[in-house]
């Protein structure tokens, strides 16, 4: 660190910048604030100027990235594009160094997130248990991790919130936020179709249609088809393959503009996701032998070793907002969000095939089946100011859920007398008479936030003070009323088991932000977060759990430099991290399920690190971006519930890499009416753990992705225009074991990355 340090400070004194503009960059807190410059910069994000100002919306309102005093990576819609991001789980591959995002399990049909090793869930179904990163669309909180891999609309920016957010975002962001920006009416004209194929039988088609404002609305409308087969073949007849996906929606939205102090934007979007489950292979044997027929594969598999029954797990969700949004003079805004959303979620898991134990003509191949079912209600009002020097931000939030899942396990499969074949249960996939579990849960939460920022009239208006708090109350409701078939057994009572538990929390922010130079800011900010208690439905007597929590300290700089050519931030951070949500896992004797509970950690733990992010334009048409962050977690040891007397055993954080990094090269090029447009980025991440229990760990990842487009081709002198594009991503076709858990009887298991994916595709723009 002290080598890097005096590094970056020589060549920051070559530049211009002061020692102490670069002292402070080095700042815990520049972290944040260095990554989101850098990934939040577009791929052709420049002018002749130099690099052009990318627009947040983190404070609840309208800034300059480079001016906003906190961390924030950002992607636009063309670096997604570049990426061929489908959705959110392409952002798995580590384009934003500290962001990870992963399926449950072998599920697709829900996506685990995490920001700085904070907030990852190990397991998604969980009706009364929350994520650690809040998730928003346009401003409206996603409450579950299911329907999060749905495809994306026409997505204007993502904004990436690292660090607690808990003052302006709320309850259950003490990760960070990820905020999803679609892009709004215009009233004029314009209409983008994009057609593509691709390798495993890949296709898509999309379509963003703006229409020309009647009166004083605008319409707009996005469709979307996307579908891709499986890789790994399933070998048994007439079954779809593994890690297939089909994805469809619909996005419509009106804004409605009586005047230039009011407006009303109303939008509408439903989808349907269809997806098959990730195969789980078996790496490395155990002391239990297994049977003949389950072979080891320790590299990635093309073709299963045992066909499985299996079927999409099938997402449906649907929602309608409305955003209204008036002035009052030049100094005061309000603002009203109101949104309704409702997600219905089939999860279907037959990949565990390779962790059976072998028994003559016993039957194996676990079959898991589970529904997840939510509603939602929100409303925020806020009130936002700016005087002379003080701007700030107040409102009120509420937000209600209703969830409820079931779930069943069966097997599907029965060995031979020597396990040299098996043949399929009949029927293999039947409705069941009793589930293993089902359980409720209803949500009420209620909020009051403010947060101000104020410059003294000293020091040439360079200084800025911010401060702010939030007050949420979380009321929660749960039942579960069936474990194994029958009603849990709690002190030797049969009954159902309620969860009747409310939460209190006041979350504050202090910031300090100073202008060294023009173009040069440093800051210190203090935060937290928290994320809510519940209960877990896996467990035998709904075992309830506390909330957890993150205090934080950050200091970070924003800097530009050679004549906005360069952007460099850097920023480091550490915090407390206390009350940790810890999952245990036993097996159920004599049944196909496990048992799961949630203890809160003894002690508190810590989250530390550095980031830093690099744009540089050397000339008009290039540009160069990097992004390194390194993030040390160390969690405090927890209770295990399944040992007697409860003793503190180690855990270890999941989804948490070290050291993580991600480069890309942007060019754009003029030729004769057109343009040639190329992109191509590296992502790596060090090998981390994926289970809180095993101290075994992944492996580390390189991937590199690649577009090659011909653009800006006039069609028949008009103001249409044509896009020609190849894409490739993982284009070395590396192979990593995205997770790997180790179990004395069965030995290693894991799933490997998605291979090699390529294609083309033609975008027709009016």
């Amino acid at each position: 660190m002290n080598r890097l340090s005096t590094n970056i400070l020589r060549t920051l004194a070559l530049t211009g910048i002061s020692g102490a503009a670069l002292a402070a960059a080095i700042s815990p807190a520049h972290a944040q604030v260095t990554e989101a410059a850098t990934s939040s910069l577009p791929s052709d994000a420049q002018t002749n100027n130099g690099l052009t100002d990318i627009v947040v919306t983190a404070q609840k309102r309208e800034t300059n990235l480079q001016q906003t005093p906190i961390s924030i990576s950002v992607l636009d819609s063309k670096a997604l594009d570049d990426r061929h991001v489908l959705s959110l789980v392409d952002l798995g591959d580590g384009s934003i160094p500290g962001l990870r995002i992963v399926p449950f399990g072998s599920r697709r049909s829900a996506l685990l997130i995490g920001i700085r090793g904070v907030g990852t869930l190990s397991d998604a179904n969980q009706p009364a248990r929350d994520q650690g990163v809040g998730v928003y669309l346009d401003g409206v909180y996603l409450g579950r991790a299911q329907g999060l891999g749905a495809a994306l609309y026409d997505i204007e920016r993502i904004e990436v919130l690292k660090g607690p957010q808990g003052t302006l975002f709320g309850r259950n962001s003490e990760g960070g936020a990820l905020s999803l920006v679609t892009r709004k009416p215009s009233g004029e004209f314009r209409m983008e179709a994009t057609a593509g194929l691709g390798n495993f039988g890949s296709y898509e088609a999309v379509t963003h249609v703006d229409l020309p404002r009647l009166g004083n609305i605008s319409l707009k409308l996005d469709a979307l088809l996307q579908k891709r087969d499986g890789f790994i073949n399933n070998p048994l007849a007439g079954q779809p393959d593994f890690n297939s996906y089909d994805r469809r929606g619909l996005h419509l939205a009106a804004l409605w503009e009586p005047s230039d102090r009011f407006n009303a934007l109303l939008q509408f979007d439903i989808s349907r996701e269809a997806t098959t489950p990730d195969y789980l292979q078996l790496l490395a044997a155990g002391s239990v032998r297994p049977a003949p027929i389950i072979a080891i594969q320790p590299d990635r598999a093309t073709e299963a070793v045992v066909g499985s029954p299996l079927q999409d797990s099938v997402g449906r969700t649907h929602g309608v907002s409305l955003h209204l949004d008036w002035k009052f003079g030049d100094t005061l805004t309000a603002k009203s969000i109101s949104a309704y959303r409702k997600l219905d979620q089939s999860q279907f898991d037959n990949g565990a095939v390779v962790q059976s134990v072998f028994a003559p003509n016993g039957n194996f191949g676990r079959y898991s089946q589970a529904n997840f079912r939510q509603n939602q209600f929100s409303q925020e009002l806020q009130i936002l100011g700016n005087l002379p020097r003080l701007s700030f931000v107040g409102g009120l939030f509420y937000y209600h859920e209703s969830v409820d899942d079931d779930a069943f396990t069966t097997n599907t499969l029965r060995f031979n007398a020597d396990g040299t074949s098996y043949t399929v249960l009949p029927p293999s996939i039947t409705p069941p008479t009793a589930f293993d579990r089902v359980s409720s849960t209803k949500t009420d939460s209620v909020a009051v936030f403010g947060q101000a920022t104020y410059t003294p009239a000293l020091l040439d208006d360079r200084l800025h003070l911010t401060v702010g708090g939030r007050y949420s109350h979380d009321k929660k409701e749960g039942l579960l009323s069936m474990v194994n078939g029958a009603l849990p057994v709690v002190n030797g009572v049969s009954a159902t088991v309620p969860l009747d538990a409310t939460f209190d929390r006041f979350d504050p922010l202090v910031n300090i932000a100073f202008d060294v130079a023009d173009r040069v800011m440093v800051y210190g900010k203090w935060s937290t977060g928290f994320r809510s208690g519940g209960a877990n439905a896996r467990s035998l007597t709904y075992r309830s759990f506390g909330p957890e929590s993150i205090s934080q300290f950050e200091i970070g700089a924003k800097t530009e430099f050679f004549d906005r050519r360069a952007r460099l931030n850097i920023a480091a951070y550490t915090g407390t991290y206390d009350d940790v949500q810890i999952d245990f896992t036993a097996v159920i004797p004599g049944n196909t399920r496990s048992t799961l509970e949630t203890t809160n950690a003894a002690g508190s733990g810590r989250v530390s690190g550095v980031e830093v992010d690099l744009s540089v334009a050397p000339f008009a048409g290039l540009t160069l971006t990097g992004s390194y962050a390194y993030n040390y977690v160390r969690l405090p040891e927890a209770p295990n519930p399944f040992v007697a007397n409860n003793p503190l055993v180690v855990v270890y954080p999941i989804q948490a890499p070290r050291n993580s990094a991600s480069g890309a090269i942007d060019y754009r090029v003029p030729i004769r009416g057109a343009a040639i447009i190329a992109h191509l980025d590296a992502n790596y991440a060090q090998a981390y753990n994926t289970s809180a229990n095993d101290p075994t760990k992944n492996e580390a990842s390189f991937l590199v992705n690649g577009r090659l487009s011909l653009g800006e081709i006039a069609l028949n002198n008009t103001s249409a225009t044509m896009q020609v594009s190849i894409w490739s991503r993982n284009l070395l076709n590396e192979q990593y074991l995205r997770t790997r858990t180790f179990n004395s009887s069965i030995g290693f298991t894991g799933i490997y990355n998605e291979p090699r994916t390529f294609g083309g595709d033609v975008t027709i723009r009016f």
